[in-house]
């Protein structure tokens, strides 16, 4: 397998990307190409590859009058430098992941001794691309993001996706590798979250009771990345663990 020439017979211009089965783990429609301003990204959301990188190609000068005025698309592609201020102490941790019955050690889990936040590292193909800080206090923002990915924080290593708002809900329902939680950690589902959904057959939307409209929509929006696309309609949020709700979690993964 020769990546490069791979890309190369692409002949991609300037802002556009081809979504394509990897070559690697040959997993359908998880291998996307970018060409950012003369730069080759590619990378496989599927958890289990590593296959990623980059390279510069010649822009044209079609492609540079394109580029005037025009901010590129946003990528999964990002530099993560971890903050001096994330130290593994479990202690400081403990009360939280009792609380939520979360395996720190497991969930790779840090502490933030700066901002007093519990880390949750997002990390794709083995790497760590991001970070998402809970606060232990009344620090505001509640949840943080530290990095710029675009890529959502995934829990699990299960077959059926299950869509949730937040890190402790991806970690609860990641638990027990049945499911895998994708926690958007926002508002809106970008072309990140959807790239990466794309590589399982079933995605089940578990948003917060008050959350209908958004989880209509992101129903909508992933029907054209995922084969099925379900809806859990929760009486609670679902890092709660209500017993109805994870009974209509289980028959809705059947």
């Amino acid at each position: 397998m020769n990546i490069n020439n791979i890309i190369s017979d692409l002949s991609l211009v300037n802002g556009e990307t081809r979504r394509m089965t990897c070559p690697s783990c040959n997993t359908k429609n998880t291998f996307t190409v970018t060409n950012n301003m003369g730069t080759i990204v590619w990378n496989c959301y599927k958890a289990s590859c590593s296959v990623s990188g980059g390279t510069r190609t010649t822009l044209t000068a079609d492609d540079i009058r394109r580029s005037l005025g025009h901010v590129a698309e946003e990528t999964h592609v990002s530099t993560f430098v971890r903050p001096d201020s994330f130290v593994r102490d479990y202690n400081k941790i403990t009360g939280f992941c009792e609380q939520w019955e979360l395996d720190a050690q497991q969930l790779g889990l840090m502490y933030d001794v700066k901002e007093h936040r519990v880390v949750f590292p997002v990390v794709h193909g083995g790497v760590t691309v991001d970070a998402t800080g809970r606060s232990l206090g009344n620090r505001i923002p509640k949840w943080k993001r530290y990095g710029k990915s675009v890529l959502p924080y995934c829990s699990g290593r299960g077959k059926t996706a299950v869509v949730v708002e937040d890190c402790i809900s991806a970690a609860v329902v990641g638990d027990g590798g049945v499911y895998v939680g994708v926690a958007v950690l926002g508002t809106s589902l970008s072309n990140g979250h959807k790239e990466y959904l794309s590589q399982f057959s079933t995605a089940i939307i578990a948003l917060d009771p008050d959350a209908l409209p958004k989880t209509l929509q992101f129903a909508k929006e992933l029907r054209g990345y995922v084969d099925t696309v379900k809806v859990l309609r929760l009486t609670d949020d679902i890092k709660y663990k209500q017993p109805t709700d994870m009974a209509n979690l289980s028959a809705l993964g059947d």
